[in-house]
């Protein structure tokens, strides 16, 4: 199983260096890189810099407000400077943020995503020199590429970055079977049963429509986890988990997992709630019979055996986000080596 670890989204900058090291001295496989205040690919460049083994992978890159060439110039240099630790993860987002935070355009947003791949990987085809620019879609017209705009090959032994995928609904789950090489899930939409009833089965309609077979689609699961070296840590923990997904599963396009389990009106409600500006009664609405439902916990003593328990017929890597202090890192490296090992 490989681990892969997330970063406090405000982390600064100026900080990112030692969170990428901290982490590759733990032993993990990957470090993702989430777009909330900072931009990714600058984030991604300074974990590169700072590491020697770790794959840095975007978790996901909003593709609908950016250009597929500025996105494909960013991913082949940081391809280049890092032998080829980097891998492009792209991802819709949501229309408010794209239309209102973003001013960009959401129509048909799994049908730009899929031409937005396209374009790219046109990109990085045209850089190789294997064929001429000439990129036709829907949503992309890419035609014009002069030697004096086209950067140099990448070395010897680095290839193009692998693309990776990340979402919740069903056309964008296929769409990742079609395309991509690997597919991470939303921490509110990463429980076995949304693995297993509708993430795999997206994934396999998809790889099928290609002739390609589902595991030719690496799958991490993006879970939520609750932590700690004692029981009392985990208590505590709790409480922060359930604040998080009160917010989250305000979200209508995060629904998919509640469903599953028969809660259909928690999301209304907590919307409701959300419009009344009473954020801090959202977090009662998350009862511990959801919390336990939805989230694993453990001590690091035995993290491997829960993910084992929850994930280990249904993925091949897994979201363990470290503590913001470093005081178990002893018990968190043991706890990965172990988890890796299986």
């Amino acid at each position: 199983m490989r681990v892969c670890a997330g970063l406090d989204p405000r982390l600064a900058l100026l900080d990112i260096a030692a969170h990428a090291q901290r982490i590759e001295s733990l032993g993990y496989d990957a470090l993702h890189i989430a777009e909330t205040v900072h931009d990714p690919f600058l984030v991604s460049m300074a974990a590169l810099q700072a590491t020697q083994t770790l794959t840095v992978r975007t978790s996901v890159a909003l593709a609908l407000v950016r250009s597929p060439m500025a996105v494909a110039y960013s991913a082949w240099d940081l391809a280049a400077m890092s032998d080829g630790r980097f891998q492009l993860g792209l991802g819709t987002q949501i229309r408010p943020h794209i239309e209102r935070r973003f001013g960009a355009q959401f129509d048909n947003p799994v049908q730009r995503l899929s031409d937005h791949i396209g374009a790219v990987q046109a990109c990085w085809r045209a850089f190789d020199g294997l064929e001429k620019l000439d990129y036709h879609s829907e949503h992309y017209t890419l035609n014009l590429l002069t030697p004096n705009f086209t950067p140099d090959p990448l070395p010897v032994g680095v290839t193009r970055p692998t693309i990776w995928m990340g979402g919740v609904n069903k056309n964008i789950v296929e769409l990742a079977g079609r395309i991509a090489s690997g597919f991470v899930t939303h921490p509110t939409n990463s429980h076995p049963r949304y693995l297993s009833e509708l993430c795999r089965p997206g994934l396999e309609v998809g790889a099928h429509q290609v002739g390609r077979s589902v595991d030719d689609v690496e799958l991490v699961v993006g879970t939520q986890w609750i932590l700690g070296r004692t029981q009392d840590d985990l208590d505590e923990r709790r409480e922060h988990n359930r604040r998080l997904l009160a917010f989250l599963y305000s979200t209508p396009a995060y629904e998919r997992t509640l469903d599953l389990f028969g809660w259909t009106g928690l999301a209304a409600q907590l919307r409701s709630l959300i419009r009344d500006q009473r954020w801090g009664d959202l977090s009662h609405v998350i009862n511990d019979e959801m919390l336990d439902t939805l989230v694993p916990q453990s001590t690091y003593e035995h993290l491997a055996d829960v993910a084992m328990e929850w994930f280990g017929e249904l993925a091949d890597g897994i979201l363990v986000a470290p503590p913001p202090n470093s005081d178990n890192d002893d018990l968190l490296r043991r706890a990965i080596q172990e988890l890796r090992s299986r």
